[in-house]
């Protein structure tokens, strides 16, 4: 069930309702005190932030509605405030109702709703709003407000290679960056920086590694593998080719989904060791790509990735489409705070030896606590990890 836009529409109702359009405050049981006006930007977005890690947590949907007259030049404030009156004696107890954009954008948040049924939730909220509008600000007035609703959790589309996050649903993650915007710059510059320059001083190290592949095996130098960025966007991860040509991705596709649901995480032969986010004794890789994987070289070109802009140098493991396929709604915030990095947090605070929930916290709290010092302690600490470490997957 995606996101859907409109202009208010005109449903049938009777003319003469429209026609005379009274006036609200004779005509609507509006509450009194401070349920009669609209939540303040600020304090709306906060509560928004607060609903979805409730839903996250209960796994009740909830839909934000979002009111816009600004293309009504001139006229957008007068509509909307006289449409909050409207909204508010429409919604129930439990919905909160606030501004999404001070006087520009009325939101409402419709709590737990129950998205079972054969018409779409989206669209029985759209028609109850709609025609409460229509009734009480006249035609005239109400076809000047569009109207878009955004459903949380969000319907994910494995086969829709065009999915991203609803950044509607987030307002929180644009004032984190608007505040760190000059940190987040200089991350950029380092990422840059710091990626080229490794790809220069390393070019006879890649050259070698590459020959030694093409040597060893058929096929590419370099593997091509989809992955999910910042808001689930897609894009080509790069990494030196360990596997044989034409191998079967379904074996690490059954493994990594059981991992990740808590069903498997240990080689029958390995029951004294912490579950591993990898592949263990693996049929499809070459004999060059296990001292590749365990140094972690495979991963070197993720640093071209890096110069343009897919990824950084630290943050969140960027998933593959059928890992996040069967993420848990509190999994998938991981790929939407922050840009995927070559090395993160967890990588540095155990590897690979942590169930996942484990991994996708520190990956949670780095997003929540970054900072440029934080970046600079992960990079000094990932040649140790690499060295004591098992290899990223």
């Amino acid at each position: 069930m995606g996101n859907s836009y409109s202009r208010v529409a005109s449903p049938e109702i009777l003319d003469s309702t429209n026609k005379f359009a009274p006036k609200l405050s004779h005509q609507l049981d509006i509450h009194s005190g401070s349920e009669g006006k609209a939540l303040a930007e600020g304090v709306f977005h906060s509560l928004l932030t607060h609903e979805r890690r409730r839903a996250e947590r209960s796994r009740k949907p909830f839909v934000l509605m979002l009111l816009d007259a600004n293309l009504e030049d001139g006229s957008a404030a007068e509509i909307l405030k006289r449409a909050v009156d409207v909204v508010l004696a429409s919604k129930r107890e439990t919905d909160l109702v606030g501004w999404y954009k001070s006087d520009v954008i009325l939101g409402i948040i419709f709590t737990e709703v129950n998205v079972e049924g054969e018409r779409p939730i989206t669209e029985t909220l759209r028609s109850k709003i709609e025609t409460a509008l229509i009734k009480y600000l006249g035609r005239e007035s109400a076809v000047k407000i569009s109207m878009s609703l955004h459903l949380f959790p969000e319907s994910w589309d494995k086969d829709h290679t065009g999915w991203t996050a609803d950044s509607k649903l987030y307002p929180d993650l644009k004032r984190k960056v608007s505040r760190k915007r000059l940190p987040l710059v200089i991350k950029r510059v380092m990422d840059m920086a710091f990626s080229a320059g490794l790809l220069l001083v390393l070019s006879p190290l890649l050259a070698a590694i590459a020959a030694i592949i093409k040597l060893t095996s058929k096929g590419p130098v370099v593997y091509e593998q989809e992955r999910l960025g910042q808001f689930g966007q897609r894009f080509q991860c790069l990494k030196f080719r360990t596997m044989y040509a034409n191998n079967d991705p379904k074996i690490h596709q059954e493994y990594v989904q059981q991992f990740i649901a808590g069903k498997d995480g240990l080689d029958q032969s390995e029951k004294s060791e912490k579950p591993v986010y990898k592949l263990t004794k693996d049929p499809r890789i070459t004999s060059i790509g296990h001292f590749l994987r365990k140094t972690s070289l495979d991963e070197l070109p993720q640093f071209w990735n890096v110069l343009r802009g897919d990824m950084s140098l630290v943050g969140p493991r960027p998933p593959v489409p059928y890992e996040f396929e069967v993420y848990d709604i509190w999994h998938r915030r991981r790929v939407l705070e922050i840009k995927p990095g070559v090395t993160g947090l967890w990588q540095v605070s155990g590897r690979n030896r942590m169930v996942f929930d484990e991994m996708v916290r520190l990956d949670l709290r780095y997003c929540q606590t970054w900072s440029l010092w934080l970046d600079v302690k992960i990079l000094v600490a990932t040649p140790r990890a690499v060295f004591n470490g098992g290899g990223a997957c």
